[in-house]
């Protein structure tokens, strides 16, 4: 929560740069090797429409909260295992909360930050 606090949303929108090759941030964007990103916050893991998830991910129970986006972001292979996200990791807690926050704001209606 202190770090989202803290984060960036013009740095996370620049380190979302990165994740473009692979994904869309816009509503009713079309899936690409990853699923679209618009509206990740809190949404069930592995539930983008029309998007093909790994075994591992469609078996992970839960939402996209805002630890579980860390945790994933930090090392998707650990978080996940078998996941097919080519992703290494973002080492920086600083760098996901900037991230984190950008894609908290792809929503009609983007969810509270922890303890807001």
């Amino acid at each position: 929560a202190v770090r989202l606090a803290k984060a960036d949303l013009a740095r996370g929108e620049n380190s979302a740069k990165k994740c473009a090759a692979c994904h869309t941030f816009d509503k009713g964007g079309a899936n690409k090797i990853g699923p679209n990103l618009w509206d990740i916050v809190e949404r069930d893991i592995g539930t983008a429409a029309g998007f093909s998830y790994s075994d591992a991910l469609t078996a992970k129970a839960g939402n996209w909260t805002f630890d579980a986006l860390s945790a994933f972001l930090a090392d998707p292979k650990a978080f996940l295992p078998g996941t097919r996200m080519a992703l290494g990791g973002i080492k920086s807690a600083a760098d996901r909360a900037d991230l984190i926050v950008y894609l908290r704001g792809l929503a009609d209606s983007p969810k509270p930050l922890p303890g807001k």
